[in-house]
Order: C-alpha cells, then sequence, then structure tokens
C-alpha cells in the first residue's frame, strides 16, 4: 500500500512523517524530492535557484520521482510493504503546476494552457497512483509564517497558487484524498493521521 503525505510547506507533514515511525516500524519510509541521490541534490539545487527556469526543473523533479520509483517505491510493494511518502507526485502537480503557470503567463508562452494538467500528463506513463494521500490543509499566509519564507516555493502569494492546484487534485479524486486541519495542535494531527492510515490498511 503507497500512502502519501501532502501539504503545503510549514504544514507540519515532516513532523507527522518523522512521528509515524515509530507507529509503524516496518513500513518503508521514503520522501520527494530524494536526498540520496544525484537527481535529487539537482532539484534542491534548483529549489535554491530564483532563476531556474521553470520547464527545466519540472524534468529534474520528474527525473527524481522516476528514479525513485524505480529504486525504492516499486521494490518495497513488490515485498508487499506498507509505503509512506512524504511528497509524492502531487507535489509536482501542485507546485510545478503552479510555478508554470506564473511563467506562462509572465511570458505569453505557448501551449501550456491548463499547466496542472500539462504536469499530470508527463508523470502519467510513469507513476504509481497513491493508495491513499493525507493532506494536511493550511491556509497559504499561515504557511509562509511557519516555513519562514527560506526559498522560492516559500511565499504566501506563491503557496495560495498551490493549494488551489491541491484543492482542483482533492476535487478529481475525493475517494483518494483524506483532508486533516492542520491548525489543530500537533497531538490532534497525528491522532486523526494515525486513524485515516490504520483504517485504510483495515480496509486494504
Amino acid at each position: 500500500m503507497l500512502v502519501t503525505l501532502e501539504g503545503l510547506d510549514g504544514s507540519g507533514k515532516t513532523t507527522v512523517w518523522e512521528t509515524l515511525r515509530d507507529r509503524f516500524p516496518d513500513a518503508t519510509f521514503t520522501r520527494e524530492p530524494t536526498d540520496d541521490s544525484w537527481y535529487g541534490e539537482a532539484v534542491y539545487r534548483s529549489i535554491d535557484d530564483d532563476e531556474a527556469d521553470p520547464l527545466a526543473e519540472l524534468f529534474l523533479y520528474t527525473a527524481d520521482h522516476a528514479a525513485h520509483l524505480s529504486r525504492v517505491v516499486e521494490p518495497a510493494l513488490d515485498r508487499g510493504d506498507l509505503v509512506i511518502s512524504d511528497r509524492y507526485s502531487d507535489s509536482r502537480f501542485a507546485y510545478q503546476g503552479a510555478t508554470l503557470e506564473a511563467w506562462r503567463e509572465g511570458a505569453s508562452k505557448r501551449g501550456l494552457d491548463d499547466p496542472l494538467e500539462y504536469v499530470v500528463d508527463v508523470h502519467e506513463p510513469i507513476s504509481i497512483a497513491p493508495d491513499l494521500t493525507i493532506f494536511l490543509d493550511l491556509d497559504p499566509e499561515t504557511a509562509a509564517e511557519r516555513a519562514g519564507t527560506t526559498n522560492k516555493f516559500e511565499r504566501a502569494e506563491y503557496l495560495a497558487s498551490v493549494r488551489e492546484n491541491y484543492e482542483r487534485l482533492i476535487q478529481r479524486e475525493p475517494d483518494r484524498f483524506v483532508c486533516v486541519d492542520a491548525t489543530k495542535s500537533p497531538n490532534d494531527v497525528l491522532d486523526r493521521v494515525v486513524n485515516e492510515l490504520e483504517a485504510a490498511l483495515e480496509d486494504e
């Protein structure tokens, strides 16, 4: 079973992911961008570069995702493991969709009538859909404040566009997503996530 944790920067998903390790010690825990490959290293370099080309950046993320699938996700699923990933393809759809939207509008770029759908289409032939996605919901202003606006992806205006993309993704696959109020206390958030995950595992 593939479970993904999604949300804006500052929503607390990485904290939840780290805490879940104690609750599900036999699961395979992983994340995107990866932090143990040159693909992921290239992505992190692009994150720190305000002038990175958005389209080139998208394909860096996609390459990292493809390598992550073949090296970690697919082998773990083949073993019958529970896989819990801190960010996955939905992050790409939401974040790079927002980046390409701003790029398209600012430069009158051709052929990108719907950037989010473009990013989805790029991933469709290679990716594996999650069985469950837990979305930690937080307003953009609070997310930016919590994240500290340390890079180009953590600004409130940008995060507002990202959140709109997440809302579109949730509307198209409501049965896959579980929305959790990330303004609640960390314990309340964790309890809700654990309950949802345990219920999904029982159904599986």
